[in-house]
């Protein structure tokens, strides 16, 4: 295929545009360099390091506006290794999953795979559509996620129906949804997320915010499985309430990525003085649906996900028509410097896949807009 060079007054100023990890903006760079002498190679467990993470802590309760009661936990493995502190801190006996992508797919089987806990009620959708789970007897966790990253569906996240009655916590994987969606914390007891989406940053830690039902609940899980008898086996690393009693003294269990801590503080910083959550939800909003709009009206693309209620506004997902194949719709753009544009591998679709997050300007997403209909026209 020959190059296709597509004209420099149509590219987007900053060609990123990644579902994960998603752009990270100058500044932040500016300010990590700014922490070479005084944070970077520093032990996390003094004061500089420990300020780092008050700050960002206040600086989240400041953007979810926190209900009272809950607390910012802060600890290392990224959301994946969340997963399994569920398994092994906040899910008592049994758990229900919704499950309608390749992530929510992962969350339930690290439930099903955990010998101390009973099989998960496993609620399924189509991918493309989210299913919540049901009001299930025995179940003391329901569990899914907001955005699902490898469809780019958005769910509700509102507490089940008869849940608290139960005394169920309500379990919520938001690693592409916070801080571009909206939510209302008190529908939930764990809201978990990695940074490298919409807070700019790298992955490897994970940040949960909690409710006091749920750092009750993991006090209690911890009590019961030092039991003498009982099969359940917390390991240091995965132990929930280590990583709250760490987060209170602004630290992690062990050592964290200092570069990681300074590049979300610093976009945490960059969200709320731009007007906090409000904000960056109307600006996701905006560059979203100039995606879908520009996908409805288009000959050869359509938005992947037909229910507009569930499109997300975080990771747009957009078809293509078979003609237009997209891998050399992406190879084209790479080499014009717009990247990361590519489906999710696993879901096996003609697709592309647009990260829409709180740095990637509006101005640029319309211009990708322009500059795929370039390349088609000229493949």
């Amino acid at each position: 295929m020959s190059t296709i060079t597509i004209p420099q007054n149509m590219l987007p100023a900053d060609g990123r545009f990644g579902s994960g990890p998603t752009k990270i903006r100058r500044e932040q760079i500016l300010d990590l360099t700014n922490a070479a002498d005084t944070l970077l190679g520093t032990s996390h467990r003094q004061r500089p390091v420990k300020q780092l993470v008050e700050s960002i802590r206040e600086g989240l309760a400041e953007f979810f506006s926190l209900p009272a009661g809950y607390e910012v936990v802060l600890g290392n493995g990224g959301a994946s290794a969340f997963w399994d502190v569920v398994c092994c801190s906040l899910v008592s006996r049994k758990a229900a999953c919704g499950v309608y992508g390749s992530f929510t797919k992962k969350m339930a089987a690290s439930l099903s795979s955990a010998p101390f806990l009973e099989e998960p009620a496993i609620y399924e959708g189509d991918f493309g559509t989210w299913r919540l789970p049901e009001l299930t007897d025995g179940v003391d966790a329901y569990c899914w996620a907001q955005n699902e990253t490898s469809t780019g569906v958005a769910a509700p996240v509102k507490r089940i129906a008869g849940s608290v009655n139960q005394g169920a916590l309500t379990i919520i994987d938001a690693t592409s949804g916070a801080g571009a969606l909206p939510v209302d914390l008190s529908q939930t007891d764990a809201y978990y997320f990695s940074p490298q989406k919409a807070f700019g940053s790298e992955g490897g830690l994970w940040v949960a915010i909690l409710s006091p039902e749920a750092i009750e609940r993991a006090e209690a899980v911890k009590e019961n499985a030092a039991v003498p008898g009982s099969i359940r086996w917390i390991p240091p690393f995965l132990s929930l309430t280590s990583a709250i009693s760490n987060s209170r003294k602004n630290q992690t269990l062990n050592t964290p990525a200092i570069s990681t801590l300074v590049l979300m503080e610093s976009q945490i910083r960059y969200l709320n003085g731009n007007g906090g959550l409000d904000w960056a939800v109307k600006r996701c909003e905006r560059s979203a649906n100039t995606v879908y709009s520009w996908a409805e009206a288009s000959r050869y693309a359509s938005p992947y996900v037909v229910d507009e209620e569930a499109r997300s506004h975080a990771v747009v997902t957009v078809d293509l028509i078979d003609a237009v194949p997209a891998a050399a719709v992406l190879e084209a753009l790479r080499d014009n410097g717009i990247v990361d544009v590519n489906g999710y591998r696993a879901l096996g679709r003609n697709q592309l896949r647009i990260g829409v997050f709180p740095s990637v300007d509006p101005s640029d997403v319309e211009a990708l807009t322009h500059c795929i209909d370039y390349v088609i026209e000229h493949l």
